[in-house]
């Protein structure tokens, strides 16, 4: 059972909602989030956590009417939504100011868009830029200003709006660690002591310690299409202490579900057990994602787990070593474990042997070794390399793979599949591709041609 919180009116109600865009040349449509049912209450702080392909910046704007829904509906205060949601307003990722402008100036577009008086404008502008710690920068041009003065900027033009729900969109995924650590504890204590200037705030992260940092109920959803598995409630003290034994707890509660997408998200802090079904394996080779992560990425990543001399590593401590977000680190421990090089369990990864021997052996043995694997655990590649093998000349044009890929994922995504099956191929030394012709090679055939 998902634990319920506590929490006030409900400010914002989706349901069932589900949101599609039609696919390039008229081939039909794409599924981005499907069957979603969300509420977002009063007085609580509801972070959306989820890989690529989840949805969640899409969720943000169907819930701000930037997106309309494909079916179902979004109800704010109760009444159905119909355009753009003037109960919220939202920071983004890119700080997005008028170069022309002052500090002030950006900080009163959004009034001025709503016709609000000059003195009026005024008034709630100086407050908000002194909320948010730019008093005296009210005249400033935002080249003079840093990223995280710019993003600061960013969130007083949402404050003076008075939103009841204030939506963030990674905002701070674009700054330096310090700052960006500096700026979520403000924000933070803004809401511990009661003077945020909305009533609740819905987050959209890739950060799992961000989450369970400024969170009181993390929604988890899966991908392809986005789907709401489930939410964790971040049940700590405000503000909640890194250093308590739960809130690690929790992060490698989360970390377990996000590099197990079969997992049931429970909410228990207990990991449950793993034993679960293992999922049907798509009838077609190209419908199985391939994780984008690159041969380098996995190997340094194998090179790093057996140089930190540990049978096991947290996920949780290798992410914050290596200063990575999941959209970054989860890719590569996916690739590891598809591969066969690594086992994820518990919030923790450890190496297997074939693993421990691909990171410590010479280059020559680890390509064998990546052959042998990706022959025995990666089904397109292996239909790439068959099809190469079954024609006469040993050579195919790139655009055969991308429309059996197209038959499955959007162009783009279609695309990037195919740029990790080349990088994959290459180093396992199943083919070539040769980009200025866009075709695909045996090795042999290569070699041949380069004698001619």
């Amino acid at each position: 059972m998902i634990k319920s919180v506590p929490t006030g009116d409900v400010l914002i109600a989706v349901e069932n909602m589900y949101k599609r865009f039609p696919l390039p040349d008229g081939k039909g449509e794409f599924t981005v989030l499907r069957d979603i049912n969300l509420m977002v209450r009063s007085g609580e702080v509801v972070a959306l956590l989820g890989r690529s392909g989840s949805g969640k910046s899409t969720l943000l704007r169907v819930m701000a009417g930037l997106l309309p829904p494909s079916e179902g509906r979004v109800l704010s205060n109760g009444q159905l939504l119909r355009g753009t949601n003037e109960n919220v307003a939202m920071v983004f990722q890119s700080f997005a100011l008028l170069p022309w402008l002052t500090v002030q100036q950006n900080v009163e577009l959004g009034l001025e868009a709503r016709g609000i008086h000059r003195d009026e404008r005024r008034q709630r502008a100086l407050k908000a830029i002194d909320l948010v710690g730019l008093d005296g920068f009210e005249s400033a041009y935002p080249k003079e200003l840093s990223g995280g003065m710019k993003q600061r900027v960013g969130f007083a033009r949402a404050f003076v709006l008075q939103p009841q729900v204030l939506f963030m969109d990674e905002p701070f995924s674009a700054l330096d660690v310090l700052t960006s650590e500096n700026l979520r504890g403000e924000i933070d204590d803004l809401w511990n002591a009661g003077t945020f200037p909305s009533r609740s705030i819905v987050i959209v992260t890739h950060n799992i310690e961000e989450a369970v940092f400024l969170a009181d109920r993390v929604i988890v959803l899966g991908a392809n299409p986005g789907h709401i598995r489930g939410e964790v409630v971040i049940n700590l003290p405000r503000p909640h202490p890194r250093s308590h034994p739960r809130f690690k707890a929790l992060v490698d509660y989360i970390y377990t579900v996000m590099t197990n997408p079969n997992l049931e998200v429970t909410g228990e802090v207990t990991v449950p057990s793993l034993a679960t079904p293992p999922k049907a394996v798509p009838t077609s080779p190209y419908a199985q994602p391939l994780p984008h992560a690159r041969t380098g990425g996995i190997s340094g990543l194998l090179e790093l787990i057996v140089e930190s001399s540990k049978d096991e590593i947290d996920i949780y401590q290798l992410a914050e070593r290596l200063r990575l977000s999941v959209d970054d680190l989860l890719p590569i421990l996916d690739g590891a474990q598809l591969l066969g090089f690594a086992e994820v369990k518990q919030g923790d990864v450890r190496l297997t042997d074939t693993g421990r021997d691909f990171a410590t052996t010479t280059i020559l043995r680890s390509k064998d070794l990546f052959r042998q694997q990706v022959l025995d655990r990666v089904p397109m590649l292996v239909s790439i390399w068959q099809t190469l093998q079954e024609k006469q000349s040993g050579t195919m044009r790139a655009g055969f793979f991308l429309d059996l890929l197209d038959e499955h994922f959007p162009h783009d995504e279609a695309e990037r599949q195919f740029a990790t099956a080349v990088d994959w191929g290459r180093y396992a030394e199943l083919f070539e591709y040769d980009a200025s012709e866009e075709r695909l090679y045996l090795p042999e055939v290569s070699t041949l041609q380069a004698a001619e």
